[in-house]
């Protein structure tokens, strides 16, 4: 593993970066000949699964009077008939 001071590491640091990512070794920054920090690449995050619209279809059945279903005791609510 390569060592390199700041200063080198600022002057190529793009290069640097490159050689990792194209499968290169890691290396190690360091300050005054003593190690501070490990560059290393990250393996990327697998990509989560697209949720699609419609996924449910076929799985839930909607009654045929759903816009009327408890129509009588909603209009009793509102009129202060119910509870």
């Amino acid at each position: 593993m390569h060592i390199y001071n700041i200063h080198d590491a600022k002057t190529n640091l793009s290069r640097l970066i490159e050689e990792i990512v194209n499968g290169g070794e890691p290396f190690v920054i360091a300050k005054a000949g003593k190690p501070l920090v490990k560059v290393v690449r990250l393996e990327a995050e697998a990509p989560k699964p697209v949720r699609r619209i419609g996924f449910l279809k076929g799985q839930i059945k909607v009654p045929a009077d759903f816009d009327t279903m408890g129509a009588g005791e909603i209009t009793d609510l509102f009129e202060g008939k119910g509870a």
